[in-house]
């Protein structure tokens, strides 16, 4: 049967409420019409501030404006979370001393950690402590995790400010995982001042930089920058990168699951 506009439009917002995210492809597969009709339903639901066009498909409105609480952030796309983490983990070598940056994404990571030696993490993510600690309690890998003090943000669970920064400015790291709020063409955002010169001081102390995204932050920009593709050794995603990045000159390895493009430099 087919669906009137308005009908198709509310089966699309049922999906999104349901999801966290939606498809074009997807979408178009179920309603069983062509993309085109979908990206022209998401386009007047946008329109309407009910939902946020991202790369392939939406997102609700309210995750383009404002940050959610890190509890509600940890339900949203989970399973390409919980990849990008696994992959991200392979990219770990014994004896490395590493930057964790706050995020539901790097978190993932933390969790993925295991077998490795030596390993030194300084993170000010409270949830990556407290779970790290349990890894190291358990053997999954030994080594040791440095809390970074400052300014605790509750909503978040995380660490920042000055104090937080100068402890960083002290180190030296191997690697440096950094999660975002958007990435563009123009380079990599996020919501909060303070936790953002932390994840940039992070970048700047690191000898190789590896951001983590799912799909949701590709075409998004947040309010403070973090840093340019240039500092940037690799991003981890769900998705490939989109196609009309490819021409703009970056020259960063993006590493995702996807046949053909699990590594490759643009």
């Amino acid at each position: 049967m087919t669906l009137l506009p308005e009908e198709r439009q509310q089966v699309i917002l049922d999906e999104l409420n349901r999801h966290g995210k939606i498809q074009v492809m997807s979408l178009a597969k179920n309603l069983a019409v062509t993309p085109e009709t979908i990206r022209r339903d998401l386009d007047q639901l946008e329109q309407q501030r009910l939902l946020k066009r991202v790369y392939g498909g939406a997102i609700p409105y309210h995750l383009a404006k404002r940050e959610p609480h890190f509890e509600k952030k940890q339900a949203i796309q989970q399973t390409a979370k919980t990849k990008i983490g696994q992959i991200a983990a392979e990219l770990l070598s014994d004896g490395d001393t590493i930057a964790l940056d706050v995020g539901t994404t790097t978190l993932e990571l933390a969790r993925a950690i295991k077998g490795l030696n030596q390993l030194t993490i300084v993170t000010n993510s409270l949830p990556a402590a407290s779970l790290l600690n349990e890894l190291l309690e358990a053997n999954q890998f030994n080594g040791q995790v440095i809390m970074l003090g400052g300014l605790t943000h509750p909503a978040q669970q995380s660490v920042a400010g000055a104090f937080t920064c100068e402890l960083l400015s002290r180190f030296h790291f191997d690697k440096a995982f950094i999660s975002c709020g958007g990435m563009t063409a123009d380079g990599f955002t996020d919501y909060d001042m303070e936790e953002t010169l932390c994840s940039t001081m992070m970048v700047q102390r690191a000898e190789q930089v590896y951001v983590l995204g799912d799909t949701t932050k590709i075409g998004q920009t947040q309010f403070f920058r973090i840093c340019g593709w240039q500092d940037v050794s690799a991003v981890v995603c769900d998705q490939p990168m989109p196609d009309e990045w490819l021409s703009s000159g970056i020259q960063t390895t993006w590493i995702s699951e996807h046949p053909g493009r699990r590594d490759f430099t643009c």
